[in-house]
């Protein structure tokens, strides 16, 4: 009885111990930020957030059935420079809107499934009860390691001056760093694994392989295809920031968006995002919930 509440009370003390710390972490992040000026909230921030708040309320599409078929741009003197039909000119847009949705799920499509395949082997040596030889178990979560803690925009980074602009710097940065979460996920599997059924397949002679493909892959198949459909989904978000440095798709639109002010723009490539997302979201937990 007392070894019960010794332990209790053990476990209430390192709670409060890692809350002490966890909050002392966060008032010395909040003291030094104040210390540097960090935290400063610029000038007129109401007044800015109230223009921008405007501006992202109404998207620039609503310009195809509202916006002005002769639209007048003039100088300071009153001198007409130009007159852009926005009906037409935003029409347009949405044109290349879609051609950049259609690039960014490329991107994240094909990423992820170049991500799951290098990671699969990486995954199976990695998993403690498969018993791989350890420098070999070490490499490949050293491997897998490394690829989750660097972020898809270092990989662009590096990769676009590798292989230049465009997608195939997208696809590889984006299965590079999904390689590191897929392997993960891969591995956790298979290590709740009943290795009971695992060693009757062992038992009777077969190689690894054998085992692998009898004993595991039959058995983590559903879990394997969750996490594939979780980190794909993840990476339709990521992917569609990678235009920023030269991939292409919306993230491409972002970057004009935001450099020249056009929130209604930038408001209009939100939407997209956003019902991409939930779309994809919807339909995969579909499908994991038919696989569960």
């Amino acid at each position: 009885m007392w070894h019960r509440v010794s332990r209790v009370l053990v476990g209430r003390l390192g709670f409060l111990t890692l809350t002490l710390l966890y909050a002392s972490l966060v008032a010395g992040c909040l003291a030094t930020l104040i210390a540097q000026d960090e935290l400063s909230l610029g000038r007129r921030p109401l007044e800015n957030l109230v223009r921008t708040a405007s501006e992202f309320a109404r998207p620039s599409f609503l310009d195809v059935w509202f916006g002005n078929p002769h639209l007048e741009y003039r100088s300071d003197d009153g001198t007409v420079l130009r007159v852009e039909n926005r009906q037409a000119v935003e029409t347009h847009y949405l044109q290349g809107l879609a051609s950049a949705t259609w690039t960014t799920f490329r991107i994240a499509t094909l990423g992820s499934l170049l991500g799951a395949v290098l990671a699969l082997p990486l995954g199976v040596l990695t998993a403690r009860n498969l018993a791989a030889p350890m420098p070999v178990r070490l490499l490949a979560k050293g491997l897998l390691d490394v690829a989750r803690s660097i972020h898809t925009l270092v990989f662009g980074l590096v990769l676009v001056g590798i292989v230049g602009l465009g997608s195939t710097a997208g696809i590889l940065a984006i299965a590079f760093h999904s390689m590191g979460t897929y392997g993960k996920f891969f591995a956790e599997a298979i290590e709740t694994l009943d290795m009971a059924a695992i060693e009757a397949v062992r038992s009777v002679g077969a190689s690894p392989t054998q085992v692998f493909f009898n004993a595991v892959w039959p058995a983590v198949l559903p879990q394997f295809v969750s996490s594939h459909l979780y980190i794909w989904e993840f990476n339709i978000r990521d992917s569609t920031i990678l235009g920023v440095i030269g991939a292409g798709g919306l993230g491409l639109l972002i970057t004009e968006a935001t450099s020249l002010f056009q929130w209604g723009r930038l408001s209009t490539v939100l939407i997209v995002i956003v019902l991409l997302v939930s779309s994809f979201d919807a339909l995969s937990r579909r499908i994991r919930k038919a696989l569960s």
